[in-house]
C-alpha cells in the first residue's frame, strides 16, 4: 500500500525507490543475523573509459550492494563493496571475470575482507 502511494504520488525515482528497498533490506538483515562483508577491490587492464564504473554501479546495485568505484591515476579501477557474504562473493566473481562488455580484464586483487557488524556505507557511488 505505502509502495503504490508513493510511485502514484511520483515523489521518488525508480532508482530512488530501489535503493531505499535494498537499504531497508540490507538494514533488516543485520538485525536477523545475515552475515554481512566488507571488501576493497582493485582491477587491472583495459578497464577505463570502457563504462567500467558504471556497470560495476550497476552491478552492485542489482546485487542489493553498498560501494563505490573509481579510476586512479595508474589506469586501474578501485573500490568497495559491503553486503550480505554470498553476493559479495558473486561480485567479486563478477568483478574479475566479467566486467563491462568492451572491458578486458588481466589482473584483479581483493583486499582488507572482514566481517561488518552493519553497513557503513549507503548506496552504489562512483567517485572522481
Amino acid at each position: 500500500m505505502c509502495s503504490q502511494r508513493v510511485l502514484t504520488a511520483g515523489v521518488f525515482s525508480l532508482s530512488t525507490l530501489l535503493l531505499l528497498c535494498v537499504t531497508l533490506c540490507l538494514r533488516m538483515g543485520e538485525a536477523g543475523g545475515i552475515k554481512l562483508t566488507s571488501v576493497d577491490f582493485e582491477i587491472f587492464g583495459n578497464v577505463q573509459g570502457v563504462c567500467f564504473r558504471m556497470y560495476t554501479e550497476k552491478q552492485g546495485l542489482h546485487l542489493g550492494l553498498v560501494g563505490w568505484v573509481k579510476n586512479t591515476h595508474g589506469g586501474t579501477v578501485v573500490g568497495q563493496v559491503q553486503g550480505p557474504a554470498h553476493k559479495v562473493e558473486e561480485m567479486k566473481v563478477w568483478l574479475s571475470k566479467e566486467g563491462s562488455p568492451s572491458s578486458r580484464i588481466t589482473r584483479f586483487c581483493f583486499s582488507n575482507q572482514r566481517n561488518i557488524d552493519k553497513l557503513e556505507l549507503s548506496g552504489f557511488k562512483t567517485r572522481f
